[in-house]
């Protein structure tokens, strides 16, 4: 049976120590910097997911140097991954109250528009809806999925395969796309 494993080939032993090193200091600080980012954006499940994607910007930044600090370096990057999640999450809110489009649409979902509002708002619905198409697939279905059809962050990262930080991030560029085309208009 162990003849039909493959071995990945063999690391230089200063690389194999040096991975083994920051994985280490990962594994045992994995717990402190998730609390600390909970602390920072207020839930448990996306500051988990923010403390793997600041292990992976981490090993990328520590490869092949010599980190004077690597623990308050960890600690930096899990910091500002926060921070900027929580910038980026007022700053979406801002962007698209909730329910901005129907207003802007003419289709509250509590009452038929009337013809005058149709015509009021078709313009900027046009507008809307190219700047929709003009967007990256991933991106568009990010935010149809969130505006539209009332998904949450988390669905949209299963459904897309991607990290719930990355689903915001995704949502909230389109939503800035389309505020700029209409800004435009």
């Amino acid at each position: 049976m162990a003849s039909l494993i493959k071995l990945a080939p063999a690391q230089e032993p200063e690389a194999l120590s040096e991975n083994s090193t920051t994985l280490s200091l990962f594994v045992t600080h994995r717990r402190a910097l998730i609390d600390y980012a909970s602390g920072i954006i207020g839930s448990r499940t996306q500051a988990e997911d923010l403390v793997q994607e600041a292990w992976l910007r981490f090993d990328e930044a520590s490869r092949g140097r010599f980190l004077e600090d690597a623990k308050g370096y960890l600690y930096r990057i899990v910091r500002n991954l926060a921070v900027d999640g929580q910038r980026r999450a007022v700053r979406e809110s801002r962007l698209i109250a909730q329910g901005g489009f129907e207003r802007a649409s003419g289709t509250c979902p509590d009452e038929t528009p009337t013809p005058e509002t149709v015509a009021l708002y078709r313009d900027e619905v046009q507008c809307v809806m190219r700047a929709m198409a003009e967007l990256p697939e991933r991106t568009r279905i990010a935010f149809e999925m969130h505006r539209f059809g009332g998904a949450r962050l988390k669905e949209i990262a299963a459904f897309l395969g991607i990290s719930v930080s990355l689903a915001q991030l995704l949502v909230t560029d389109a939503a800035e796309h389309c505020k700029q085309r209409l800004a435009k208009l």
